[in-house]
């Protein structure tokens, strides 16, 4: 790899792997400056199909806002959520290049039903687009 600062080559002087991929501390090898750089796999795009038959793009903070919303005044910690997150998008990737909303929302109601029920219950009435007090009360049903 070039130098950031003057272009000539540089070498690695540490390595370690870290939640942004692997991190590499390099030093030019003409100006002695140091710098650090993350190196990550590409992954490929999920394509999320819509009920109405759209596609759109994945979205990771459209799932994890969604949590947040369900979860909000619940105590539920962030780092919890962001294991959820992680987990349905790890998951999502190694099924394949497309997955339909219902799927989805199917994970994300799993686990919110054994990370908190008020907040299952939450999202559930969102996603399951409750209209009555009867939709809640089945909804109570699957909590017990």
């Amino acid at each position: 790899m070039k130098c950031i600062f003057c272009g000539s080559d540089t070498k690695v002087t540490d390595k370690r792997e870290s939640p942004d991929g692997t991190r590499r501390r390099r030093e030019c090898l003409k100006c002695k400056k140091r710098f650090t750089t993350y190196e990550r796999s590409e992954q490929g795009d999920i394509i999320v199909v819509k009920k109405d038959g759209r596609r759109e793009a994945f979205s990771r903070d459209k799932i994890k806002s969604g949590i947040i919303k369900a979860c909000e005044k619940r105590p539920v910690p962030i780092d919890k959520i962001e294991e959820v997150v992680d987990d349905i998008e790890d998951k999502l990737r190694k099924k394949g290049k497309e997955e339909k909303t219902e799927v989805i929302g199917k994970m994300i109601m799993t686990r919110l039903k054994k990370l908190d029920d008020v907040a299952y219950i939450r999202f559930a009435s969102v996603y399951m687009n409750f209209k009555d007090i009867k939709d809640f009360k089945e909804a109570m049903k699957d909590v017990d």
